[in-house]
């Protein structure tokens, strides 16, 4: 097995590199790779010296998989070259979410749908990624009409940059500005660019991807993402309209029965999902369950992860992991 981190310096990189660690992924060779201002440069990883080495050499290489963070235009232009000498590529950019012809990838979720020729697969955005793993067996059982979804979104979702503007800001240091407006002690309704019809690119991810990732284009999403100053996770309030009427209790027990979730559900004692408790955090943590008063059939949520562990980092692992495991790669 010789597996290639692309964008390994960067922050979802770096963090691919831990799960890859905790996890016990299964590789021959390691091939850190990066743009060509870093090929050269050493990187030390579980007390090994790695050379950096740039797009080119790593198609040389062959990898049997490529697990890429280097954005999407890197993605438009590389994963095609990588998928053309036999590697599989999971690539965490929007580059090719919604393409029909790649498959938009949660484990939990629609990793039995995987084949043995998909060259190329798409990692989902993290907010997303975050909801539809706290919604998958609650729309098994009840189906899902409808969902309200606003977010209180990391700047590490941001990159590395948001988070030393904020810092700066934050110790009242000159920042470089990476947002349009100061984030320290502020709330940003403004996350990627915004689109003719009034809504972010990020919103419009969250809307299309969850009809992708489910099947299911009868879906009605609608999103607000926001950016808030904080780190260690993304923060989400869903409100979801079932067909079905259901039991408060029997929401609980699916939850807790549901992969990747831990249910964190007790107000009486101030218990409830946070960004500061699920960082580093592998799973998506669910609270504050409670019925919508104002029409039938609704439940509000509250769900939290790590937006560069389960939003990311974890997700492309796990399929890596699914590809290994069912003998694809």
């Amino acid at each position: 097995m010789k597996l290639a981190v692309v964008g390994a310096t960067g922050l979802v990189g770096s963090e691919i590199l831990e799960v890859l660690d905790e996890h016990n992924f299964p590789f021959d060779e390691l091939l850190l790779v990066a743009s060509e201002r870093s090929a050269g440069k050493q990187m030390t990883y579980k007390g090994k010296e790695y050379t950096i080495m740039g797009l080119k050499q790593a198609v040389s290489e062959k990898p049997d998989i490529a697990i890429f963070s280097a954005g999407g235009s890197t993605s438009l232009e590389w994963a095609p070259q990588f998928a053309a000498v036999g590697t599989i590529v999971i690539d965490n950019s929007s580059a090719w979410r919604m393409d029909p012809s790649k498959k938009l990838v949660v484990p939990e979720i629609n990793a039995k749908d995987l084949r043995i020729d998909d060259r190329i697969i798409a990692n989902p955005n993290c907010s997303t990624i975050q909801m539809v793993v706290a919604l998958n067996l609650l729309k098994e059982r009840y189906g899902i009409k409808r969902i309200v979804v606003s977010t209180y979104q990391s700047v590490t979702g941001t990159g590395k940059a948001a988070v030393d503007q904020m810092m700066a800001e934050r110790a009242g240091e000159p920042a470089e500005m990476v947002y349009p407006h100061k984030i320290d002690l502020n709330v940003l309704p403004h996350i990627d660019v915004f689109q003719p019809n009034g809504y972010t690119k990020e919103e419009m991810k969250m809307i299309n991807e969850t009809k992708k990732i489910f099947g299911d284009d009868t879906i009605q999403v609608t999103s607000t993402t926001v950016r808030v100053p904080t780190m260690g996770g993304h923060s989400e309030s869903v409100n979801v309209e079932f067909h079905q009427d259901f039991d408060l209790e029997e929401v609980k027990e699916i939850l807790r029965k549901t992969p990747g979730v831990i249910l964190q559900d007790d107000p009486a004692n101030n218990i409830y999902p946070m960004p500061l408790t699920a960082h580093k955090k592998d799973e998506v943590f669910v609270g504050r369950l409670r019925r919508d008063e104002s029409q039938p059939n609704t439940l509000n949520m509250w769900i939290v992860a790590d937006n560069l562990r389960k939003g990311a980092a974890t997700n492309a692992v796990q399929i890596a992991k699914y590809l290994v495991d069912h003998s694809m790669a």
